[in-house]
């Protein structure tokens, strides 16, 4: 057992290469242990814990606060997101939220979008395909747009300033400046402020009315920073992993011919199983949101000291890991991917994940069929990746058809 003494690693120090393909570094600690202190790009220090089994073990122990108020006061980096979410509260507090919002978050009301987000693909696709030069990003053009029109639709706030908050997420997710990271966040706060001011006066059969009238068992309904904390939560999650997933996924099958041959000829064996081998093999999860330890845990045999120390777990790695996916590293859509923790794992588990496999589904095919012939249009190498340790994908990717 030992209590963690190595030299902490800078992964900022490692650049953009780190960015870009983080998994051999992953791979390279993992071989040393499973656990490893690391200077994060965003600047705190932090225990990195790497491989399957302990990762997955963390992601359940519930030694490791995600309440904000047992971090160490000396962190190095604050709450970024407003209110109060599920995401940052333990239990009691985090069963109470999680029964309100999946009571209302139903696969019935899930499977029911399927329809309005094929409309929407389609519709999406239409504007793509007439663009000049056979050529498009496809962030801008089906990643990001689709997923935030469905969520947007779904909480009732179709005519949200995408540009805006997609600039405000961006930030205040990924920027290695703890200034500009919270300004972000203020700005989408007082944005988010004014949508449930409207939604209270005038309320619709949406997801975000429901919320605001729903009561627990007790009677009693979410509170101003309660709805604040679900408004920030399902909009922003609801949308930045699905546009990462696609954007992943597709671009995992245009440097993978022979896999996206596999696919094309076979949708209906091929899909569902394709979309949880993207979640495996580039997620769009890095690392998931912080947890702290309340007490000193003992991880693969070294000790993590208690006082409110950050414990990040590297999904992406836990992902690679060749003692749970025999040889990690090969894209492969035949693959049993079951058992990833793309979405995380535990009571944290991610509660939209129906609805982002939903829509990876239908986008990636639809592109493909729609596109019989598209194809990447810039090398690999020099796509700009996004910032930070939380979200993973690329800014912009590039295609033809």
């Amino acid at each position: 057992m030992t209590s963690g003494t190595e030299e902490t690693l800078d992964l900022a120090a490692l650049g953009e290469d780190f960015t870009r393909d983080p998994y051999p570094v992953y791979a390279a600690l993992r071989a040393k242990g499973p656990v490893h202190r690391v200077r994060m790009p965003e600047g705190a220090d932090a225990w990195l814990v790497v491989g399957y089994e302990e990762g997955r073990a963390v992601l359940a122990d519930p030694r490791l606060s995600k309440d904000w108020k047992n971090a160490a006061p000396d962190l190095g980096v604050s709450q970024v997101s407003a209110g109060t979410t599920m995401l940052s509260s333990d239990p009691p507090h985090h069963t109470r939220l999680r029964k309100l919002v999946s009571s209302k978050f139903t696969p019935r009301r899930v499977e029911a979008l399927a329809p309005r987000v094929r409309e929407t693909t389609d519709a999406l696709l239409d504007t793509m395909l007439t663009a000049p030069g056979r050529r498009a990003d496809l962030v801008d053009a089906l990643s990001f747009p689709l997923p935030i029109g469905v969520i947007g639709e779904l909480l009732g706030v179709p005519f949200l300033d995408r540009d805006s908050f997609a600039e405000w997420t961006g930030t205040a997710l990924g920027s290695p400046d703890e200034g500009a990271r919270q300004e972000a966040a203020a700005a989408m706060s007082q944005y988010l402020a004014g949508l449930l001011r409207a939604k209270r006066e005038q309320p619709g059969e949406d997801l975000m009315s429901a919320l605001i009238h729903a009561s627990d068992e007790d009677g009693e309904n979410l509170s101003a920073p309660e709805l604040m904390g679900m408004a920030w939560l399902l909009l922003v999650a609801g949308y930045e992993t699905t546009v990462n997933l696609i954007s992943n996924g597709v671009l995992a099958l245009l440097t993978h011919p022979e896999q996206l041959a596999a696919l094309r000829a076979d949708f209906e064996g091929l899909m569902e199983n394709a979309v949880e081998e993207m979640l495996r093999y580039d997620g769009p999860v890095e690392t998931p949101t912080y947890r702290f330890t309340s007490e000193p845990v003992d991880i693969g045999g070294t000790v993590v000291p208690g006082g409110g120390k950050l414990v990040l777990v590297a999904l992406a790695d836990a992902n690679r890991d060749p003692g749970r996916f025999p040889d990690p590293d090969r894209f492969d859509i035949r693959r049993d991917a079951r058992g990833h923790v793309a979405f995380g794992h535990g009571i944290h588990y991610c509660l939209g994940a129906p609805l982002a496999r939903l829509e990876a589904r239908i986008a990636v095919r639809r592109l493909l069929e729609r596109c019989p012939d598209l194809t990447l249009d810039a090398d690999p190498a020099a796509l700009a990746w996004r910032t930070g340790m939380l979200i993973r994908g690329p800014r912009s990717l590039p295609v033809r058809w």
